[in-house]
């Protein structure tokens, strides 16, 4: 929970990225503190929240580039109960260092949920940014589809995902069947999610030293090509990638997933549906 070199490693990593061109970068969850809910600082170091998203805003300006800081956990006190309260947020900053969306987790992994609140029924919000309409998920997110369809419903071209997912994530059956039972999800899952949804997948996982169980797999995902610039190892690292959003189109003018959901006859109930009597 060194969170203080770790901003500076992710800043580092983000000037090199600038520096080579790239528009945006994207870090992992909990890139900042881990994911050491249990440890007594963990709760202190979440109430330094807005003084991280504050450097990060300042750098955006400062490299003229786009950032999704990962996540950020944020505590604070639960207005009913005065209690504190720890929340896991994505924040979309523009290159002006301006926030132009946020997206508070909302399906947690079950370790999470005696220590994080969700977002619960909050609509799934898409906004505008530089590089066209975007939605934001985080992690386990990503085994509902219902997350999607309701992003591209609302209109998202590029939906970006920081993750914090391992290896031992998978149950003591799961690891007996395949050690990288988790990997195979994951590669199979982000790619499947293009081609369902007509859409661009920016999935930024967690990376460690090898043997720790980390999965790492980031990559951007397109439909009809798959993985781009993947990162196939554990380690942490970086890949620049060239997202050509032409292929969004072409993507949806074969399959018509868009076209499908925005008929009026369609014949799946969607939350971002009309009203219905009876949900």
């Amino acid at each position: 929970m060194q969170i203080e070199a770790n901003h500076k490693k992710a800043a580092s990593f983000i000037r090199s990225a600038a520096s080579q061109g790239a528009q945006l970068a994207v870090l992992p969850e909990y890139h900042l503190t881990n994911w050491l809910p249990d440890d007594p600082k963990f709760a202190d170091l979440c109430g330094q929240w807005k003084t991280y998203l504050d450097k990060y805003r300042g750098l955006a300006k400062e490299c003229n580039i786009c950032i999704v800081p990962g996540t950020i956990v944020e505590r604070h006190q639960d207005a009913g109960s005065q209690e504190d309260k720890l929340i896991n947020v994505a924040y979309f900053i523009d290159n002006h260092g301006e926030i132009l969306g946020q997206y508070q987790k909302k399906n947690l992994w079950h370790p999470e949920r005696p220590h994080l609140t969700s977002s619960k029924h909050d609509a799934h919000e898409v906004f505008s940014t530089p590089l066209g309409p975007v939605g934001m998920l985080i992690c386990w997110d990503l085994a509902f589809p219902e997350a999607f369809r309701e992003l591209i419903a609302e209109g998202a071209k590029i939906i970006i995902i920081p993750t914090f997912w391992t290896l031992n994530d998978c149950s003591a059956a799961g690891l007996e069947r395949n050690p990288r039972a988790e990997a195979l999800f994951l590669d199979s899952t982000v790619v499947s999610r293009t081609f369902e949804n007509t859409c661009a997948v920016i999935f930024v996982n967690a990376g460690g030293p090898e043997g720790r169980g980390y999965a790492g797999l980031s990559q951007v995902a397109v439909p009809f090509v798959g993985s781009l610039g993947k990162l196939a190892g554990s380690e942490e690292g970086m890949s620049i990638v060239d997202l050509d959003m032409e292929i969004l189109q072409e993507a949806e003018d074969n399959y018509k997933v868009r076209e499908d959901l925005a008929r009026d006859d369609w014949h799946y109930d969607y939350r971002h549906g009309k009203p219905k009597a009876n949900l």
